[in-house]
């Protein structure tokens, strides 16, 4: 069963409805680490002409083996903060969207709070919708942000897919990047900027999962040894649920938003993989060069993906005052969601 959620709006400005805050700072953290795919195809039954034409990654980034999600977090939030100018002690939430959370006790926005120094910040983790966790994660920043006593948010989404990856299996194995995005969200008195509106989604799908470590199948040495603790995917299930989930919930919020698609600016979409991008593109009738592009050279980053392409724009000068966005992405389960924003 489908389940779609409307909107529920704060308030009215002008024709349409906003949720106001603003983007005051953006930053990415990329592990230096590059492995191409002549790097891959050493080890892994596939081509470089296979993973290109399926995938359009010619890249992707690793972690190195001692650092974790957090560590890519606390890199990104530097850049971000300092284009913001705003110090960590005047955060008043700290939200972190991953899937690869450093462990699973305690809270990987804890730790990333505790070494940025923002210690009066709310740490809040959002974890369950995979790649379209940093969707979720917006959603509730905007919605914080409508409290008087919250001025500033700094939002995280990184993951560290290698660390969940068989690498072995050529389905996943050259799909995956690391990389970690920050946003600094601000109240604005900014007429109209801000959340427009939204549309989510889910259908439970096993399709894409990682079956091991939790209370149904607990971490032993039989679950080890089978491999259950890695991410398994089914491609075709995947392609499937995002070209039909991403152009629906896209055209959803946009209506509801009541701007016509074609005065969208920019479509910053998950990054899983370009067929699925264009394919959503061409699906919406909107011009392929509106879509920024990092899976080329960065692979499915998961939820990192859709804000490393809001950072290219916003690095590029190319978000301006004004400009009518969407943010759209779909994750394991599946949960899918856009959001239709107005730039401050």
């Amino acid at each position: 069963m489908t389940v779609a959620l409307e909107q529920t709006p704060l308030h009215q400005t002008g024709a349409g409805l906003s949720v106001p805050f603003a983007i005051a700072g953006t930053g990415i953290h990329l592990p230096p680490t590059v492995v191409t795919n002549e790097e891959l195809i050493r080890s892994l039954d596939t081509s470089d002409e296979w993973i290109t034409s399926r995938t359009g990654i010619r890249e992707r980034r690793r972690l190195a083996p001692h650092l974790a999600t957090s560590d890519m977090c606390v890199a990104a939030a530097h850049p971000a903060l300092e284009a913001a100018g705003v110090e960590p002690g005047r955060l008043d939430a700290v939200i972190v969207a991953t899937y690869t959370w450093d462990q699973p006790l305690l809270s990987t926005a804890l730790i990333v709070k505790e070494a940025l120094g923002a210690h009066r910040a709310l740490s809040l983790d959002v974890t369950t919708a995979a790649c379209a966790s940093g969707i979720q994660a917006m959603l509730i920043a905007s919605h914080l942000l409508q409290n008087p006593s919250i001025t500033t948010v700094l939002l995280l989404a990184a993951d560290c897919a290698s660390r969940v990856t068989d690498p072995t299996d050529r389905t996943t194995g050259v799909f995956f990047g690391d990389a970690a995005a920050a946003v600094v969200l601000t109240r604005t008195d900014s007429p109209g900027s801000g959340l427009l509106s939204y549309s989510l989604g889910s259908q439970l799908s096993y399709d894409v999962q990682i079956p091991a470590g939790g209370s149904r199948m607990p971490t032993s040495t039989a679950t080890v040894a089978a491999g259950d603790h890695y991410l398994s995917m089914d491609g075709r299930a995947v392609w499937n649920a995002a070209t039909t989930r991403l152009p629906e919930s896209i055209t959803s919020a946009v209506r509801r938003a009541g701007v016509p698609i074609d005065q969208v600016r920019h479509f910053f979409l998950h990054q899983a993989n370009l067929n699925i991008l264009n394919e959503t593109t061409a699906a919406l009738g909107v011009p392929r060069e509106r879509a920024p592009v990092t899976i080329d050279r960065l692979g499915n980053t998961g939820s990192a993906g859709v804000f490393t392409a809001l950072h290219t724009a916003v690095a590029e000068g190319s978000l301006l005052p004004g400009d009518t966005y969407v943010l759209s992405g779909i994750g394991a389960g599946f949960q899918w969601g856009s959001l239709c924003l107005r730039h401050a």
